[in-house]
């Protein structure tokens, strides 16, 4: 081979080498792009995330929403600001018993396992009007939403008509369908629904089921909520009449035995 073959046979293979150099070096600088411009969307992916999820916490709940919101949908059978008068009986009926309940409450659903059927005799009767006052304290301290929810749906349930709602509640006190307090069951709107398909007058009715699924009266439920915060009283269930406390005769405790309750009512209505 000749000394010119040879150095031309060099500058090829020079020329080739520098040719793969610079085909890897593009590869290189194509690869590293895309790993940076992963990097920057996995980043971005994180920070929205992030953001979402600071976004979401900062949220108010849908029962705060319904807390603040101007225009409140009150039940029918209803009177008062916003419709938290909720008053129950005969007009004839001289004296008012104020009845102080929270519907995820144990000593309420006692209380009205006891003594409810007899209350309602008594309205029925017209010995005396109930004025209802609801709560939904043990969702606070729980961080539940049974309380509001049943509250709605009582209030739903009013919608209907008194009788329902009386019916009702007694339902939801019931030792079949009350839960535990620490198991917040009344949360549930189909729970809360199959509850009243043991009422008469809420079986099956699409009106009430439909108020009971779209919250009509969650906004109510949190005005009435807030008229029991105002009121004072600090626990239920809470029996007054004249502005006095029904007790059981030997505490400030409302009465839990028909024959205390009985005593207790009998002079109220004297006094």
């Amino acid at each position: 081979m000749s000394k010119r073959n040879s150095q031309a046979s060099k500058s090829a293979a020079r020329e080739r080498l520098r040719a793969e150099r610079e085909r890897q070096a593009k590869k290189d600088k194509v690869r590293r792009q895309v790993i940076v411009g992963l990097s920057i969307v996995g980043v971005l992916a994180v920070v929205g995330a992030g953001t979402w999820g600071i976004m979401q916490m900062n949220k108010p709940s849908h029962w705060e929403a319904a807390k603040d919101e101007k225009k409140v949908t009150a039940p029918k059978n209803t009177s008062g600001e916003n419709g938290t008068t909720v008053v129950i009986g005969k007009s004839s009926a001289k004296k008012t018993l104020e009845l102080y309940e929270d519907s995820r409450c144990p000593v309420c659903a006692t209380f009205e396992q006891a003594i409810g059927e007899t209350v309602h005799k008594d309205v029925d009767a017209g010995k005396y009007k109930i004025k209802y006052i609801g709560a939904t304290f043990i969702d606070n301290a729980s961080n539940g939403e049974g309380s509001k929810n049943a509250l709605s749906a009582l209030g739903a349930a009013l919608d209907v008509s008194p009788e329902a709602f009386l019916d009702y509640k007694y339902a939801l006190y019931s030792a079949k369908f009350h839960p535990e307090e620490t198991v917040d069951k009344f949360k549930d709107d189909s729970y809360l629904i199959k509850v009243a398909d043991s009422v008469d007058a809420l079986k099956g009715n699409a009106a009430f089921q439909k108020n009971v699924k779209d919250g009509t009266f969650d906004s109510w439920a949190m005005k009435m909520s807030e008229t029991f915060d105002k009121s004072g009283v600090r626990g239920t269930p809470t029996l007054k009449m004249d502005g006095k406390k029904l007790t059981d005769g030997q505490s400030e405790n409302a009465p839990m035995t028909l024959e205390a309750f009985n005593t207790a009512i009998t002079a109220a209505l004297k006094g």
